[in-house]
């Protein structure tokens, strides 16, 4: 009998995108092929903690949701706190994103560390075939987890060090993307410290380079988290200070058609390794003027955001956003997995009038993207003849692939 292979699900974290990494989690401990694998479910809380399987799989499966919402008066946060990933082991959906899942984290056993899975001969990095992240943002999508696994010479799902790492800093990746020659929208970088510093002359950079509305973002972060639309100057302090208090470094981009137009956002989602291929293209009707962290995980069933797959474009609209799509993922170095996100100018302009070849702009790469199985990255490779089970196991042969084709590579002189 052929023996499984044991996979670790990786997942939690220290990121704002925490509650997100379960959600993820919950669904792929749920599809993943048991009768393939032996499942380790491990879990960073958000202090940074790694916990033990048992605790992992708690926080995953938690006491049943509570439903109340953040403004009732009866809803502390320690009732809120009790909304789990439960939901989607009972139902593959979820409506509501709680904040941290449990009440104590004195509740679970405490594993130290992750500097302990680099240190040789340990037993958990010893046994593990494959480690699969499921770590969304700071700290499980920007490089430092990546690295870790190359200490400790483990075989693991996604891109390596310098795509994760890349991909995850917006200034990195854009300055990358025009080094391929790729179009992108005009932008704005600049620091936090400047900002605090001078907010009237980043205002006055701001203005002299880009027209309203704008964007202000993060750069080193996802799900949308801190995200705003600025449509004129006396929202741009707000949205610059929410940016700051998650990063270092903000991005501050023009928006694609103008005042009074909502772009067409589309996605594109990317597996392989050196030879990568690319899914059919995707659309996202936003419930709101933009695709922000609410419309993707609070989506109100009465006015939910529309996943259009595959997205209404001409071959040639769709080949070309496609062939874009490749030359990201190759721009930064990614392996694996990504999604790849673009903004299509609308057919009509504010005032109605048609727009005659729609210019598309490149927006950003996400390596560990949403991994639900209502998530646009799997739903994309559902429409393109991939089922969710069949994705798990793509992505685990293509790690090994990866970790056999790195033993290639001499790292002495002898």
């Amino acid at each position: 009998m052929k023996k499984k292979l044991r996979i670790g699900i990786l997942f939690g974290g220290r990121s704002g995108e925490h509650e997100v990494s379960l959600l993820s989690a919950a669904s792929v401990l749920q599809a993943i092929d048991r009768k393939r694998y032996q499942v380790v479910p491990i879990a960073i809380d958000k202090q940074g903690r790694w916990l033990s399987s048992e605790a992992s799989q708690c926080l995953i499966e938690g006491p049943a949701p509570v439903r109340l919402s953040a403004s009732s008066q009866a809803a502390s946060e320690a009732d809120l706190e009790f909304a789990t990933a439960a939901a989607v082991l009972r139902s593959g959906e979820a409506l509501h994103i709680p904040p941290h899942p449990l009440r104590r984290a004195s509740d679970l056993l405490e594993r130290s560390t992750g500097a302990e899975l680099a240190q040789p001969g340990n037993p958990l990095a010893a046994s593990l075939d494959v480690v699969f992240p499921v770590l969304h943002g700071t700290f499980g999508e920007d490089g430092t987890i990546q690295g870790l696994f190359e200490l400790a010479d483990i075989a693991y799902v996604g891109s390596g060090v310098l795509g994760s790492s890349a991909a995850m800093d917006k200034d990195a990746m854009k300055r990358l993307f025009a080094s391929a020659g790729l179009p992108q929208t005009p932008h704005v970088t600049l620091l936090r410290s400047q900002w605090r510093a001078d907010p009237k002359r980043v205002t006055r950079l701001i203005e002299k380079s880009l027209a309203y509305p704008l964007f202000v973002k993060p750069a080193n972060l996802g799900s949308s988290v801190g995200i705003s639309k600025v449509h004129a100057r006396t929202e741009l302090a707000a949205a610059l200070d929410l940016a700051a208090s998650f990063d270092r470094k903000l991005i501050v981009e023009q928006g694609v058609g103008g005042p009074g137009v909502k772009p067409r956002e589309l996605e594109v989602a990317i597996l392989g390794n050196d030879e990568a291929e690319a899914s059919v293209v995707g659309e996202i009707v936003p419930n709101k003027e933009f695709y922000d962290y609410d419309s993707k995980y609070a989506n109100s069933p009465e006015d939910p955001s529309i996943p259009i797959i595959p997205a209404k474009l001409t071959a040639a609209q769709s080949k070309q956003i496609r062939e874009m799509a490749l030359a990201a993922f190759r721009a930064c170095d990614c392996s694996g997995l990504a999604r790849v996100d673009f903004l299509m100018e609308p057919a009509r302009d504010a005032k109605g009038r048609k727009i005659k070849n729609p210019r598309i702009y490149l927006s950003e790469i996400n390596t560990l993207p949403g991994f639900t199985s209502i998530s646009m990255y799997p739903k994309l490779w559902q429409a393109s003849g991939i089922t969710y089970r069949k994705l798990i196991d793509r992505l685990i042969t293509l790690a090994l692939e990866r970790h056999r084709e790195k033993q290639q590579t001499r790292f002495t002189l002898s």
